[in-house]
């Protein structure tokens, strides 16, 4: 199976403070795969020296067979790299048509093609294309931070947090919707702290703890791994 991310002995430093150490993982064609970790643990340190956001002080970022540590973020969106960022950070001020537009700046503003891609996904989006991004509820501008990420065709989908701030419905519904976009053939690495259901959809997970990756194996197998589940499931 071709390997979309391949993530090896990644340090992430801040002055003297260590962020992120010797995490390396992988996520091949087809799989979503699930970071998992209790709150400050480095998962979105992580996820920010993968899309470029974050320097990494050590290791390799190789993305779609290429080498990618030293380049900026915004190498790695043209190469197929799309991240969805921790409390979405919309444009509010702008309309979601605009908010949409502005996912696929590299590819001039969007073709029909993508835009019908998005709507067939969320319908909602294009019922409110017209209003306010920052007018809409938090499920609703998870959907438009979803769709902006999307319009720009990627071949690796980076999710911070999908579930931070939603009511447990919703959060069924947004994990619904991420398991629609792999299946449409976008792989995706997605933080979360809700690690129910995260392995739930997931087909890979890995957990960290103060910067270090301390499990790594199937979801299905770390669903059931009972030092995770007292951790991390509340079971």
């Amino acid at each position: 199976m071709t390997v979309r991310l391949e993530v090896e002995h990644l340090e992430v430093r801040y002055g003297d403070l260590i962020g992120v150490a010797d995490v390396s993982l992988r996520v091949e064609q087809g799989q979503v795969v699930a970071l998992l970790g209790s709150n400050g643990a480095g998962k979105t340190t992580t996820l920010n020296a993968i899309a470029g956001i974050a320097r990494a002080s050590k290791g390799t970022v190789e993305f779609a067979g290429e080498d990618v540590t030293a380049r900026p973020t915004s190498y790695r969106i043209g190469r197929g790299m799309a991240i969805v960022p921790e409390n979405r950070r919309l444009f509010a001020p702008m309309t979601v048509l605009e908010n949409l537009q502005m996912g696929a700046y590299l590819l001039g503003g969007g073709t029909k093609e993508n835009f019908d891609r998005v709507y067939s996904l969320f319908p909602l989006l294009h019922e409110r294309r017209s209003q306010l991004a920052g007018t809409l509820s938090g499920g609703e501008q998870q959907m438009v931070a979803m769709g902006r990420a999307l319009m720009s065709k990627p071949k690796l989908l980076l999710m911070d947090e999908p579930s931070m701030g939603l009511a447990p419905i919703l959060v069924e519904r947004s994990f619904e919707i991420i398991k629609q976009v792999n299946d449409s053939g976008v792989a995706m690495l997605v933080v979360e702290q809700n690690a129910n259901v995260s392995l739930s959809i997931a087909d890979r997970g890995y957990v960290l703890s103060t910067g270090r990756l301390v499990l790594a194996g199937a979801a299905s197998e770390l669903a059931q791994n009972e030092e995770l589940r007292k951790a991390y499931l509340g079971r």
